[in-house]
Parts: C-alpha cells; structure tokens; sequence
C-alpha cells in the first residue's frame, strides 16, 4: 500500500509543479523527474502538453488502483466504516496541500500507512461514493458529475473523462452481478465510460465478455437498443465479444432471433418493459464480429441459420424498407461508411462470413455465376438463393437436415414474410430431411404455395413435392393434391405443366399409390389431350407417357366406361405420330397401339403396326361414320403446325375426310375454308396437295348436288388415290 501511495505522491507532485511551469522549482529535481517518467526530449519546453498528457494518465491509473485497493477493502470488511464527510469543493485541493508538505520523497516514503489514509481520505470518499452512485443509477452517470468532479477538473490534474464521469472499469470488471436486473444498467455503464474515453487504443472491457457470457440475450438485447448504429464504443464491445468463441457461441443465437424478424425485433427487458430493436441492427453487430477470426469456430457451428435469415434479409430489405428503417440505416451509413441500400450490406456481410470460414471455393464459384448480383435484384433473388444453396451443399451437407426441420418452423409461422427465399432454400435440402415419421407439414406448406398467385412460389412448391415423390411413404399423401395439380396442368408456363406431368408419373410408378388416383384419373385423361399439342416437345413427351400409364390404371376397371376417351385421343394421337421429334413419335405410336387394343380395333392396329398411317386415317373415317366431324374438327389447328410433317399430314387428311364426307356440302365447306386460309408454304409437297384440294372442293361445292358422283362410283378411287397417297 505504501509503494503504490508513494508513486501517487509523486505523481501528484509533479503535476503540481508542471502547472507552476519550468522555472517554479530547482532544475536538477526537474530533470531526474522528466527523466524517470518519459523519454528525454530535444527541447522540454516545446514538449510540455504531451509530458502533461502522459502524466495525467499516470495518475488516472494511480488513482484507479488505489481506489480498486480501498473497494476492495471495503467489500471485505466485516463491519460497514465510518462514514466520512465528503467536501466535493475542497478535497482535491486539501490533498493537495498536505502531500506538497513534504519537500523530498523520502518524508512521504517515511510517512505510516495510516497517515497517508488519513491525507487521502476526503479524496478516496469522494471517489468511492461517485463508484456507489453510477453502481445504483448508471444511466445518469454521465448527466450527473459531481462537484468532485468539477474539483478535480479545475486543478487540470485530470481531464474531464476522469474516473468520476463513468464507474471505474475495473470495479465494473469484478463486480458480481447478482441480479438479473443490474445486467442492462451494468451494459449501459460500460457502453457509456468507452464513450467518454476519446482514445482510439482504449483497453476494451472484458467485464462485457463476463456478462454476455452469463446472461447474453440480456446483454445483446441491451446493446442493440442503447447502441443501434454500433458507434464507435459499442463497436468495441461487440469485437470484444468476438474475441472470445465461447462467448461468441453464447450471444449468436440471441443475434439470430433479432435478425430473423423484419423489421423490427420486439423484446421484453428483464424489469417488464418492451423495446423494439433493428434486424438490421443485429445484421450489423454480426458484420463487425466476423472480423475477429476468435469466433470462427462459433460462426461454423451457426453458419446454416446465419446464411438463411442474412438470405432473407436481402429479399426483404429488397421489397420492404419502412422509413423507420430508412431512418436507421442514414445512421448506419454515415457512421461506418457503408453502402448506400441495406441489400448490398447484407451481401457484403454473406461475403464476409464465407472468407471467415474459409469458404474461398464456394465464394469464387457463386461469383463466377453471378450470383451475387442477382441476390439484389427482386426478380432473381429467389434463383441465387437456390444456387447459393447447392454451392453451400458440401459444406454445410451434415447441417443441412436440421435446417430443413427450421426452414420449416419459419414458413409455420402465422403470417409469414420472407415465403419466397425460405422456400427456395428449402427444396435444395429436402433431400435431407427425415419424412419417414408421418410429419405433414411439408406436405401442408407446399400444398399452401402451390396455390399462390404468385408463379415462382407455385414453381418451387412443385420442385419439393417432386423431391418428395421419390420417396415412396409420401406418395399416397401427394395424390390427395390431385385437384390442384390438375389446374397447373392448364396453366400457359411449360415448366409448371412439366413439373406436374413428372409429378403425377412419379407417383403411379408404386402399384399402390395407382389405386389412390382412380378416382381422378378421368380428369386428368381429358385435362392431358390439349397437352399432347404443348409448344414443349418435351411436355408433348410427357403428356403422351402419362395418359397410357393413367388409361391402364383405368382399363383395370373395365373397357366400356373409358371408350369415349379413348376414341376421343386417337387423331392427337395420330398427328404426333409425324412428330419431327423421334421420341415424341415412337412414344404416340405406342399409345396408339395401346389404344387401339384397348378398343379392339384389329384393322387399325395391323395399320400401325406396318407403318400405313394414311391407309390407318382412311380406315378410321371409313368405320368410325358417326364421328367423322368430331374427327375433322380435331384436325384441322393442326393445318397452322410450326412442324412441316404435321402440316402435310394434316392437308392429306383433309382429302380423305373430304372424300368420307362429299355426300353434304355443307360438311366440305369447313375443310374448304380451312385450307383457302393457309397461307402459302414453302415445302412443296404440302403446297401442291393443298391446291389440289382447293380446286376439288371448289368445284364440289358449285356443282349442283344431283350431279355428284354417288359414293360407290367408279371415280371414288381414282380421287381418293389423287389426295391421299
């Protein structure tokens, strides 16, 4: 007690004199004191601040420890000490007086330490009792200074940040923190004494990493509300909470909870209060922690949650930005010089968190595919969401199961804002999450989107029952969505009428799950017919495949129910036949065989097998009399095919269902009308059978009806062999 007394003698000596200037005192004791608290100087006199600056941190130190000594003496006293009567107005100088008393360090060296505690008793009381004060109120620490305060700033012994406009640090740093309740004011005091300190290289707290330790979502909360835009004290602290990963470890969960509620995250203090926080706030308190590497270890464990809610946070702060939020973020901005959207800022954050964790592949690979950029648009956003997912799925694959169970929670949620990101990322992990114990709330949140208005949120909820469907214990519940799918089989965007068609073949691939669409599988008959003429080859594909898998499901049952929609698929069914795509007229030449043993028609079906389509047409027309119409009606969109093979099938069927039905002019007309509206074609074969029939019809239908040849004439063969051969 007595060397650490002896040094604030000295100190308080000193500055005693320095105030006096140069000349006050002898020139040797001068020097020896320049010399044993700084470096020489070329010229003392120019130099005079920066030693006057050096020494008033001394004895800030100086007094700090001796203040610490007498805390702690105080706390471990048995019985309470006498209390002593405080005199603000005079302390400073009363100790100032009787230290100078002596002339040489040695008559202070020789002093008891009880008469040195007597000397600085005033100043320790007045110290100690501005200690008790900010512990009891620490939000009025800083608007209250004492009149010690005021003493001691008027002798220029201490700046006017001294230990006495905040609670000492290091009392701070052993305090016990018995009530939960102290821990927001504990927070606010800390946050407050690093702002009073003007110093850039200010010695950050470790008090915080205790507390936040201890009770961390008090201690976040806390700060995110006295401190929203992270200036520059709360900046330290939330570094300093960095700094160590289980600490780190303790407060992301707490960060997360905040980030994940756009715009505003409520809260209730631990006194029963409500305060509302920023995501964005959170947002940028995890920015400055990923700039320690300390907590990389806590940042890999949280990775997942933190990539989803930041994920969400650029769609939303695409979308949504309230003025309050607005109002914020100027504050952010201009504080730490950041960009001028808050979408751009939660880009660079995601980047910032895949260089901390070492990500540099993943990083590079989402940049190469501009995913980055199309993050901030509103069109895109919900693509980059769903490629950053894959880029993400070797690292973060052990993770990726207990996300999905998340990413569900979020769009469980009532009312829930940021569907379209969390979607997105959810059917890339669907692969991963454990469906086998009969949970159907997958199953209800898809079946909620594919509803939507909104295409991109039906398009992905297809993409998730299509990952489920390859399980086979999700199969039976996916056909209870029957009635909705059969809508999207009518919607006018190819990719959601694949996805159905893909869908649907999953699930009769299970013997068992066939038997749960019988009941829809007439609709879905008549729903596929115009789907045989999608502008897709590939849907066209599907389409065809579907509707034998559906119509054997149906023939199971018996033939005579389903005839009609049967005989109703041949003639689409026939044109496709001429498909330039090989695939699409291998898969209608199957159907048809199919289809025609299922009606038992023999003749047609020896017709496909030898490869005579218009011999198979001519047939057709011949034996099926009272549908001849329905027939013409179903082949004539086909004379506008973008397809040369369908439209020169098309016009030769035109000539044989004309020759069928020349006994009514009426009936030729339609057929005479539809070919004088083709315009001309470039392929030959179809432009000179096309003017051939027009010239036939023509004449046709001005010859008056006596004169027309009957059906049975010699001239029926050698004009129907002109048209059709």
């Amino acid at each position: 007690m007595a060397g650490g007394c002896f040094g604030l003698c000295r100190l308080l000596r000193r500055n005693r004199k320095n105030r006096r200037g140069p000349g006050a005192g002898p020139a040797q004791e001068a020097e020896e004191e320049v010399q044993h608290f700084q470096p020489l100087q070329q010229d003392p006199g120019r130099d005079r601040p920066e030693e006057q600056d050096r020494a008033r941190g001394r004895l800030r130190r100086a007094v700090q420890r001796l203040l610490k000594f007498v805390g702690v003496r105080r706390r471990t006293a048995t019985t309470a000490p006498p209390e002593l009567p405080a005199q603000p107005d005079t302390s400073a100088a009363e100790l100032e007086v009787e230290l100078d008393g002596s002339t040489a360090p040695s008559d202070c060296a020789a002093t008891s330490d009880t008469a040195l505690m007597d000397g600085t008793a005033t100043f320790v009381t007045a110290l100690t009792d501005a200690e008790t004060s900010s512990d009891t109120a620490p939000t009025d620490v800083g608007a209250k200074a004492d009149a010690t305060t005021e003493s001691i700033a008027d002798t220029d012994c201490l700046p006017m940040d001294s230990v006495t406009d905040a609670p000492s640090l290091d009392v701070l740093e052993e305090k016990t923190v018995s009530n939960v309740n102290e821990v927001p004011a504990i927070v606010r005091s800390i946050h407050q004494w690093l702002t009073c300190r003007e110093s850039a290289e200010v010695r950050p707290s470790t008090a915080i990493r205790r507390l936040a330790h201890a009770h961390p979502g008090h201690v976040v909360t806390t700060l995110l509300h006295c401190a929203p835009v992270c200036d520059r004290a709360a900046a330290i602290l939330w570094r300093t909470i960095a700094s160590s990963a289980t600490t780190a470890h303790k407060v992301l969960p707490t960060l997360l909870g905040v980030m994940e509620d756009w715009p505003l995250h409520s809260v209730s203090t631990s006194n029963g209060d409500h305060m509302d926080v920023f995501a964005l706030a959170a947002t940028l308190a995890l920015w400055l922690m990923v700039q320690e590497p300390q907590c990389q270890d806590a940042l890999f464990d949280y990775a997942p949650r933190l990539l989803v809610a930041l994920l969400c946070q650029v769609s939303m702060s695409t979308e949504q930005m309230p003025q309050e939020v607005s109002t914020f973020w100027r504050g952010c901005q201009e504080q730490h010089g950041l960009p001028t959207h808050p979408n751009s800022f939660v880009v660079q954050t995601i980047r910032a968190l895949l260089c901390r964790l070492q990500w540099d592949q993943e990083l590079v690979s989402v940049e190469r595919k501009r995913g980055w950029d199309a993050l901030l648009s509103a069109d895109t956003h919900h693509y980059a969401v769903g490629l950053l997912a894959r880029e993400m799925r070797h690292v973060l694959l052990p993770s990726y199961g207990p996300l999905a169970r998340h990413l569900l929670g979020l769009l469980s949620r009532e009312g829930p804002r940021w569907e379209l990101p969390a979607l997105a990322f959810l059917v890339e992990v669907l692969n991963y999450l454990d469906v086998s114990a009969g949970d159907d709330s997958v199953l209800q949140i898809l079946a909620r989107h594919l509803q939507s208005q909104c295409p991109e949120r039906r398009r992905l909820a297809l993409r998730g029952l299509l990952v489920l469907s390859g399980d086979p214990s999700m199969a039976k519940s996916i056909c209870r969505l029957s009635e909705p799918l059969l809508e999207l089989l009518r919607d006018g965007d190819g990719e959601l009428v694949r996805m159905t068609l893909s869908l649907f073949l999953n699930v009769l691939q299970d013997e068992e799950d066939r038997k749960g669409l019988s009941s829809t599988a007439p609709r879905l008959v008549e729903a596929l017919r115009p789907v045989f003429d999608n502008d897709n080859s590939h849907v066209q594909l599907l389409s065809i495949r579907l509707f034998r898998e559906v119509m054997e499901v149906l023939a199971e049952e018996g033939t005579e129910p389903w005839e009609m929609q049967v005989r109703q698929s041949l003639v689409p069914l026939f044109f496709r036949w001429h498909d330039e795509n090989q695939r699409v007229a291998e898969a209608a030449r199957e159907a048809l065989l199919w289809a025609t043993g299922f009606l038992k028609r023999k003749d047609l079906e020896q017709l496909l097998k030898t490869e005579q389509p218009f011999r198979f047409c001519d047939c057709l027309m011949e034996k099926d009399r009272s549908r001849r119409g329905e027939h013409l009606q179903q082949a004539l969109p086909y004379l506008q095919s973008p397809q040369e093979p369908l439209r020169e099938a098309a016009v030769r069927f035109m000539g044989v269902a004309g020759w069928h039905m020349r006994e009514w002019q009426q009936d030729l007309w339609p057929i005479l009308k539809a070919l004088t509206a083709m315009s001309d074609d470039d392929c030959p074969s179809v432009s000179n059978v096309r003017t051939a029939l027009v010239d036939t019809y023509s004449r046709a239908m001005r010859r008056p009806m006596s004169l027309q040849q009957p059906r049975n004439s010699p001239g029926t063969t050698s004009q129907r062999g002109c048209t059709c051969s």
